[in-house]
């Protein structure tokens, strides 16, 4: 059962009216799955648990998520280019393409901590939701398409420009959709036999009802890792869901298409957990290379510095392993000498290398590779 094909689609597939939640699932299918899914997050939150200021020293990997799950939708930027351009500084408008695909990149990570912080009061909820979309949109394409609120118009999902009679997939009528969308909000706090396979069908429903313009994509994955950590799964929402999802771009979506055109919920959420625990895995892997890095880096930087800053230092630069030079001693709270000349020596040791170098006026661009590239999963700088 777990390699049947699609049944041949001819014209749209129309939303599942009426099926959500399914009421039955292939449990002697996903039974099996669903163990090794679950030690999987729970040996990286495990892992959570023993990094120091873990939202400092995963911030590479949040950039990462956040350009993965927006190349999906088909923007170009790198994780380089972001972590560039925010060195710089940032225009108040995207100019040129590539800027606005970094300003969609910079909106993801902003609603995910706009979330975070929301979640320390509410639970995760419609409210949440409206709020993240509305970052999301801010100022980038799709910001003329109602940021923060639910579509009043029917939508398609299709080649550029396609009818809605050449779509591939059409969500719930606009008029149905607050009622579909309260039935999710309450799914997200009913008592469920599995939580992981609780969170792969509203993550696949949220994906069906599409219920906004623009940006349906990026925040029902941004949903997983609230969705994980308002269950208790993970202590703090920092899971990396979309490496495997941009790499197998095309089952992602076909089984998603499957849920609405073949009821195939079971072979979605059997995707689903597969997802889950393949990047349960990457996840703990890179945090503990990042965690070994960190605590490496720790003496390294005493030795290399002699200065009582030196941990300080290292936060910073973990924190942002692409900045100006100017921005080091203006913004890490080192006295300017002192942040002058750990930044000489580091460059001098090879630990910092130069992207741009300073000329006149103008600051070195500089970066920290080894920190980069256990975020990339390749030596990319």
């Amino acid at each position: 059962m777990g390699n049947e094909q699609p049944r041949e689609r001819i014209g749209p597939v129309h939303y599942h009216e009426g099926r959500f939640p399914p009421g039955e699932l292939d449990w002697a299918r996903l039974v099996p799955l669903i163990g090794p899914a679950s030690a999987a997050v729970a040996r990286y939150d495990g892992m959570l648990a023993a990094i120091p200021n873990a939202h400092v020293l995963l911030s590479p990997l949040t950039t990462q998520e956040a350009v993965l799950s927006s190349r999906i939708e088909g923007t170009q930027a790198t994780m380089g280019e972001v972590l560039e351009y925010e060195a710089i500084g940032e225009a108040e408008e995207p100019s040129t393409p590539k800027e606005a695909d970094i300003w969609e990149i910079l909106n993801y990570r902003r609603a995910m901590r706009a979330a975070t912080e929301m979640l320390k009061e509410l639970p995760l909820c419609q409210r949440v939701v409206l709020e993240c979309h509305r970052i999301l949109l801010n100022s980038v394409r799709g910001h003329g398409k109602a940021p923060g609120e639910y579509r009043r118009m029917p939508n398609w999902i299709g080649p550029k420009g396609c009818s809605i009679e050449e779509a591939r997939f059409v969500p719930i009528a606009a008029d149905k959709l607050p009622e579909a969308m309260s039935r999710w909000e309450r799914y997200i706090h009913e008592e469920a036999p599995d939580r992981l396979i609780q969170l792969a069908l509203l993550h696949a429903e949220f994906e069906a009802l599409h219920p906004f313009l623009d940006g349906n994509g990026r925040l029902g994955r941004m949903l997983i890792p609230l969705l994980l950590h308002q269950v208790g799964m993970i202590r703090q929402p920092m899971f990396y869901i979309s490496a495997y999802l941009e790499s197998h771009r095309d089952e992602y979506y076909e089984r998603l298409l499957a849920v609405s055109h073949d009821d195939d919920w079971s072979g979605w959420c059997a995707f689903f957990l597969k997802v889950v625990r393949i990047q349960a895995e990457e996840n703990l892997a890179k945090a503990q290379a990042i965690l070994d890095l960190y605590d490496r880096m720790k003496t390294r930087f005493a030795e290399l510095t002699h200065s009582q800053y030196a941990i300080h230092a290292l936060d910073w630069i973990f924190e942002r392993p692409i900045f100006k030079s100017s921005a080091f001693v203006r913004q890490a709270g080192i006295p300017k000498p002192t942040a002058q000349r750990i930044l000489n020596l580091l460059k001098t040791e090879g630990v910092l290398g130069e992207i741009q170098p300073g000329r006149g006026r103008r600051a070195a661009t500089l970066a920290y590779p080894e920190l980069l590239n256990i975020a990339e999963g390749y030596d990319a700088f």
